[in-house]
């Protein structure tokens, strides 16, 4: 589902800083489009009937008229037919906080995406609602085969069906689906399957702490990887495993994996003690321990799937010598030869109903479109449109 080999992004390399607005239409336009090349391209196109009809009804089409700028990632009738009703009510706060996730900062045409590094514009969803990221949560997009792929929460995504279509904000891009905004800390890892993670901090009373915290970076050990040092957290002290559990956090700094340069480099975490990121031809490593799923997002920042759990007392790195594959073992804790016969922290925890994109390995499976919500609807449930709150958009 994602690819591995990530380098650094320069974000300006691929955000134009005006657009020729001489071949555009606006928004407001009525009709239907004739042709796409034509320089005419409202949003009664006649695959966004629905997402025009929408932004009339809650009075939104005059403000996304005004943008200038900007990239609109526009999911086709198909895409909003395809919502399901999720029992709660509609609200004008959560249909701004769809389009404005689904409104990137800066002209980004689909040329200007690559299949080797992922991109991570930030958009106009700034609602604390919704977003503790500085700048507005973002969205992920990657080129591959030639089509332009957007992420988003739960890494749900969506292909770009027709692109490039300039209008005078900017450029719209048709999707085939709706994008996932991304849910809060414990939504996202129980639907990621890192219920041991979750466990542990509502166990250590961290939860609420944790989630209110922006700009965040977690690395989280997957269940396995806790598993196999079961036995010696077991044993260990409140005030060990909140040290443990901080060791994890790297406050006030989103490190998406094009933030990761080649090399080595520091980071402070939550307890202030450093962790040692490394990026080896675009696999990754903080530590001792491996991201085996990268850049799974929610509402304050960044998460990173690791395969061990990381120890302040022994912050051995990864040795490039090595061989870049993962480990069954965890090295930062000396000693552990068996693993725990339960996974530990996940007693009571809720768990996933089905399978989603966020619980698969970086290495598991090729891309293909989700088909966003849609395919957020079928797997984890409607909520997941919202993070854990829910929308219905059924009637387009």
């Amino acid at each position: 589902m994602r690819f591995q080999s990530i380098a650094p992004f320069a974000l300006a390399a691929v955000v134009a800083s005006a657009q020729d607005n001489s071949t555009g239409g606006n928004l407001t336009t009525g009709g239907n489009i004739t042709s796409s090349t034509n320089g005419t391209v409202p949003l009664a196109n006649q695959q966004l009937n629905s997402f025009w009809t929408l932004l009339q009804q809650f009075n939104l089409l005059g403000s996304v008229s005004n943008e200038r700028n900007v990239t609109l990632l526009a999911p086709s009738n198909e895409a909003l037919a395809r919502l399901n009703t999720s029992g709660v009510a509609i609200t004008s706060e959560l249909v701004q906080a769809l389009i404005n996730y689904h409104t990137l900062n800066g002209t980004i045409l689909s040329s200007n995406l690559n299949n080797v590094t992922s991109a991570f514009p930030h958009t106009h969803l700034t609602n604390p609602a919704f977003s503790n990221v500085t700048g507005g949560q973002v969205v992920e997009g990657i080129l591959k085969n030639g089509t332009a792929y957007f992420f988003s929460g739960l890494k749900n995504n969506v292909s770009v069906t027709s692109a490039n279509l300039n209008f005078t904000g900017g450029v719209i891009h048709i999707v085939d689906g709706t994008l996932t905004i991304p849910g809060n800390l414990t939504s996202t890892l129980t639907n990621s399957n890192l219920t041991a993670l979750a466990g542990a901090a509502q166990e250590l009373n961290l939860t609420s702490t944790l989630s209110s915290l922006h700009d965040v970076t977690i690395f989280a050990p997957d269940n396995s990887a806790f598993q196999a040092v079961g036995d010696a957290l077991a044993n260990a002290s409140v005030t060990e495993l909140i040290s443990v559990l901080g060791y994890h956090v790297v406050n006030n700094s989103v490190l998406y994996s094009a933030d990761i340069p080649s090399g080595e480099t520091t980071v402070p975490t939550f307890i202030g003690a450093n962790l040692t990121v490394q990026n080896i031809n675009g696999s990754y490593y903080v530590n001792s321990a491996k991201v085996i799923n990268p850049d799974i997002l929610f509402s304050g920042g960044v998460i990173h799937v690791i395969d061990r759990v990381l120890n302040p007392n022994n912050t051995v790195a990864h040795n490039a010598s090595q061989t870049a594959s993962s480990s069954s073992t965890s090295q930062a804790f000396a000693g552990v030869t068996t693993r725990a016969s339960n996974v530990p922290f996940t007693s009571g925890q809720a768990t996933p109903s089905s399978s989603n994109p966020a619980q698969r390995s970086a290495t598991t499976g090729a891309l293909s479109s989700s088909t966003g919500a849609a395919n957020a609807f079928a797997t984890i449930g409607a909520a997941a449109l919202f993070g854990g709150i829910g929308a219905a958009f059924a009637g387009f």
